[in-house]
């Protein structure tokens, strides 16, 4: 079958695109850059599931020493003298010679070009097409909404004599959005995060809502509470449902990233019903796990001085529009809305429901835990 060259076979465009991309670029903006049609941007980007194409490790040939081969062989320069002068072995130089010379006894850049770019992206067995084992664990995890990089990092926990046992993050990433790459049923993409088909490069963070009166703000709070090897500090927020009508309050602690969830039913005052709950949830705690909690500016928190009194805990909010300083809890509403999807009535969960989810959530494995849980992290201080 003839290969022909196009500009989309180059490594040093694809990887501007990619890096273009990443940057935020749309399709149209890239295509202006890169000297490609926005089309041509979205089916290449497509035909990758969003994945970014691994780089070259350097042992490929690449376009331009292609170009340095057919000029050395029009100058008559031997294959050594050639390998010589582009810093490779002469065998390197016979093999690229032996496979994209014709039957003429012609060398073309682009012919050769063209064929080594279609050897490299017919698809290779994956990992998860031919590790039946391997395969069936990591669907597992996916169907527990994990991500690759949790299930990643976990593989070297339980099963950490078992080489066979891994896999990388890309490989998980591509089996899910690049289906010719096999291994893992396509229903897997709505147990990623996003939900997603295509693997996108980033989000845009959330606007924050305003000031309410009567708060001690973050730079009040302990220094101790930005240290996250002391227990017992935590962030709080609301997930917010359909017009604004429903909500779950969020609560995670800094240490161990645990969380608990607060059910507001439909009907009450959410004010009181996040009141109630935190005093609910928090009150229950060891005096080691109460030590403050940090909470945006919303309305909800109307009542903290009883929520302080009550919960027997130290109240703090954030700055307006600041919602980095709630990292963890920001971090993890948006796991939460694999669960809790934007626009949806929230008061159709019950609290067996959040209770399964904080379940769910408490037993995903983290990095920065060096992939236990936050069950595992918490429970000693649980059961003191």
């Amino acid at each position: 079958m003839m290969a022909y060259f196009s500009s989309r076979m180059l490594a040093v465009t694809v990887n501007q695109l990619w890096d273009l991309r990443a940057r935020g670029l749309t399709t149209a903006e890239i295509g202006a850059v890169i000297g490609w049609s926005p089309t041509a941007v979205k089916q290449h980007v497509r035909e990758y599931g969003g994945v970014r194409p691994r780089r070259s490790d350097g042992r490929a040939l690449r376009f331009e020493e292609r170009e340095e081969i057919l000029a050395g062989r029009a100058a008559g320069l031997s294959m050594r003298e050639i390998g010589r002068r582009l810093g490779r072995a002469a065998s390197t130089i016979s093999r690229e010679l032996a496979r994209n010379t014709n039957e003429w006894g012609k060398y073309r850049a682009t012919t050769a070009q063209a064929r080594a770019f279609e050897r490299a992206r017919r698809p290779k067995p994956s990992k998860l097409v031919t590790n039946t084992r391997l395969r069936e664990h990591v669907a597992t995890e996916l169907g527990l909404r994990r991500s690759p990089e949790q299930i990643v990092g976990r593989l070297h926990v339980l099963f950490p004599e078992d080489a066979e046992m891994r896999v990388s993050a890309e490989t998980i990433y591509q089996a899910i959005y690049l289906q010719a790459r096999g291994g893992l049923k396509h229903e897997l993409t709505t147990a990623v995060r996003t939900g997603r088909t295509l693997r996108k490069p980033a989000r845009a963070a959330q606007e924050r809502r305003g000031r309410i009166p009567g708060m001690v703000m973050i730079q009040d709070r302990p220094a101790e509470a930005d240290d996250r090897t002391v227990p017992g500090h935590w962030e709080g927020d609301l997930i917010i449902g359909k017009n604004g009508r429903s909500a779950i309050g969020t609560v995670i602690e800094r240490h161990s990233n645990y969380l608990m969830l607060i059910h507001i039913p439909a009907g009450t005052n959410r004010v009181e019903a996040v009141r109630d709950g935190l005093i609910d949830k928090l009150g229950s705690l060891p005096d080691a796990l109460r030590r403050s909690i940090t909470w945006d500016q919303g309305s909800e928190m109307h009542k903290h001085h009883e929520t302080a009194v009550g919960a027997d805990i130290d109240v703090f909010f954030c700055d307006p529009h600041s919602p980095w300083q709630r990292a963890s809890n920001e971090n993890t509403n948006g796991l939460l809305r694999q669960y809790f999807p934007k626009g949806t009535d929230l008061t159709i969960h019950t609290p067996d429901d959040l209770a399964y989810v904080e379940w769910e959530m408490n037993t995903r494995p983290r990095k920065r835990l060096h992939f236990a849980t936050p069950a595992e992290i918490i429970e000693p201080y649980l059961l003191h």
